[in-house]
């Protein structure tokens, strides 16, 4: 299982950005995914997650609204839609893979996931 994140960089507050994951080893279909971040400092953070099977998608509560997790099965990647981004966003953003499958529980936390890509800087200036 191979993850490769694409399409962070530096925006301006309030502007909208769209990180890609391309999957390599595996269908994206066929595993539970998810985004995450972390900023300087702090902890890696949940902001979206799409379970296997059923498509049953998770948002953190500071997340939702803002972020939109999409999957493209001919393309076999994963994203996230960003809107509004502030300066609070600035963090490298991950995305995660599992073939579990959650049926409704998944909570979009680290430990649900066992596959992990590089990481890419998205940096939000005011």
């Amino acid at each position: 299982v191979q993850l490769v994140e694409s399409g962070g960089g530096q925006v301006q507050t309030g502007g909208s950005l769209k990180l890609s994951c391309a999957g390599a080893g595996f269908s994206v279909d066929d595993f539970s995914l998810g985004w995450f971040r972390q900023a300087s400092g702090r902890g890696r953070e949940g902001l979206a997650c799409i379970s296997r099977v059923d498509g049953y998608t998770t948002y953190p509560d500071f997340a939702k609204g803002r972020f939109t997790i999409s999957r493209d099965n001919i393309k076999n990647t994963l994203n996230l839609q960003i809107d509004d981004l502030r300066p609070e966003d600035t963090a490298v953003y991950y995305c995660a893979a599992d073939p579990s499958w959650y049926r409704g529980r998944l909570e979009c936390r680290r430990r649900e996931f066992a596959s992990w890509g590089q990481g890419i800087q998205v940096t939000v200036s005011s």
